[in-house]
């Protein structure tokens, strides 16, 4: 189909003829119609116009004289491919980039905070960057083809903004299993991902002004919803143990919220102690606080059995589960999910369908097969190992090729390591000199909000098989020498 068929064409003043060569070139030279599209035939366009033939050949005869359009035997008419020798008319209104007077702070505040450019994905060592095996793909394309051939008339209408309930089960099955999770499938919200989850949270529960402890260093995301939302961060150290819970309540212990990431905090990559668990729930618990607990990465544990989730710990009262399928499977996938306190179950499912309404019914269905038919379990424990593999190859390829520049701390779960400059290197540097060399790391200083940062680089290794690691390094070392 061509796009001209569904241009707003409009019936011509007199003279016709240059009424109708106007309207066409006039959207060309806008580029509503855009190099290559294909021309409504003469007798379609005259039927639209409610104009004679005749005059809409004429018309095309004109452009095609100019070098507007080109005629195709037996295709029909097509705006012409390359333009550059016609396209001497004046255009539209220049695009005005200053913002116009009046804009909000908030606006004015998005716009200074822009999203980076994505990383390309086959440059070492990017995050946020899954493997999916051959078997793990010929599984997914199998589920993909059932959901589509058992989609019913009620697929293609709305849905439960929570999402579909055996999806739902599913869930809830998984979570019981592998995570410890105490819930029910009506507490599960199925959103895009973790951020998704983050902003619908903030919305639902956070005013302007309201204290939030946040990890320091922590998740930048997660810090620019909730200066969205106007809350007033409040940076929380994080040591060998994890957040210092102690001193969080030491600065702010009337705080309305907690953002953590217990299992794998990140950047730094260690595990909130049980000790530091038990204290923060007791502290929610008394302050009336919620705990929102980003489990982003629980699945690919390399050495010994996960912690229990806070929100097991909690048995849901204090604490709102987040969890994605976008790390698990592949990010592409834009599917996650919220655990919530019964309380709060209402408020946050209409706080979803005000902002998307729904995920999409599709995606849910592949991805319930892929449940259904134990390949998600069966990829994870593939990953696992792989993952395992990967990790330990780049850590030994560091060691090996850079040990006297870094020092190297490799987690016992996650999807990164953490690569500690020594003598004092300035991290922001170097991440300039691995760029330069084709190789993508993330300078962690810059991560720090409220204590002196320390200097390191973020390394991704889930992405890029164990064959990658050494020549990946190898251009690390000859960036940083």
């Amino acid at each position: 189909m061509s796009w001209a068929e569904i241009y707003p064409w409009e019936p011509p003043a007199p003279p016709v003829v240059r009424g109708v060569y106007g309207q066409v070139r006039a959207a060309i030279l806008q580029g509503a119609l855009a190099p290559g599209v294909r021309l409504p035939s003469s007798r379609d366009l005259a039927a639209r116009l409610g104009v004679a033939r005749a005059s809409v050949v004429t018309a095309y005869e004109q452009l095609l004289a100019e070098g507007y359009a080109v005629g195709r035997p037996g295709s029909g008419t097509y705006v012409r491919a390359d333009l550059s020798g016609v396209l001497d008319a004046p255009r539209g209104p220049t695009l005005v980039t200053a913002p116009p007077p009046g804009l909000p702070d908030k606006a004015l505040a998005f716009g200074a905070t822009p999203s980076p450019p994505p990383r390309p994905g086959a440059r070492t060592f990017n995050t946020g960057r899954t493997l999916m095996d051959a078997r793990a793909q010929a599984a997914w394309g199998r589920s993909a083809r059932r959901a589509i051939r058992a989609l019913s008339p009620e697929d293609f209408g709305y849905a439960d903004p929570a999402g579909d309930a055996a999806l739902r089960g599913a869930i809830v099955d998984y979570l019981r299993a592998a995570r410890g999770v105490r819930c029910e499938p009506d507490q599960v919200i199925v959103t895009t991902g973790a951020q998704h989850a983050q902003d619908i949270i903030a919305r639902v529960l956070l005013s302007a002004g309201d204290a939030v402890w946040v990890e320091d260093p922590g998740y930048p995301a997660t810090l620019r919803i909730l200066e969205s939302a106007g809350t007033r961060l409040i940076p929380v150290p994080v040591d060998d143990e994890g957040l210092n819970v102690a001193e969080g309540v030491r600065v702010a212990a009337d705080a309305r919220a907690a953002f953590v990431t217990p299992s794998h905090q990140y950047p730094l990559g260690v595990a909130l102690s049980m000790a530091r668990r038990l204290e923060l729930l007791a502290w929610a618990r008394e302050a009336g606080a919620w705990v929102v607990e980003d489990d982003y990465a629980s699945e690919f544990r390399y050495a010994g059995p996960p912690l229990t989730a806070l929100q097991g710990l909690d048995g849901g009262q204090r604490v709102i589960y987040i969890g994605t399928l976008n790390k698990a499977l592949f990010p592409g996938l834009r599917l996650g999910y919220l655990v919530a306190p019964r309380a709060l179950i209402g408020p946050l499912t209409q706080a979803r369908r005000m902002m998307d309404r729904q995920a999409p019914t599709l995606t849910q269905a592949m991805v319930l097969d892929f449940m259904a038919e134990g390949e998600f379990a069966a990829h994870i424990r593939r990953r696992r190992v792989a993952y395992g593999e990967q990790r330990d190859a780049l850590a030994q390829a560091l060691e090996a090729q850079l040990g006297h520049v870094l020092e190297v701390a490799s987690p016992d779960q996650g999807l990164h390591l953490i690569a500690y400059l020594k003598h004092g290197r300035c991290d922001l540097e170097a991440e300039a000199l691995a760029d330069a060399q084709g190789v993508t790391v993330q300078a962690i200083s810059r991560l720090y909000r409220g204590r002196a940062p320390r200097s390191g680089l973020l390394l991704g290794f889930s992405g890029y098989p164990v064959r990658a690691m050494a020549p990946g390094v190898a251009r690390l070392a000859k960036a940083l020498g």
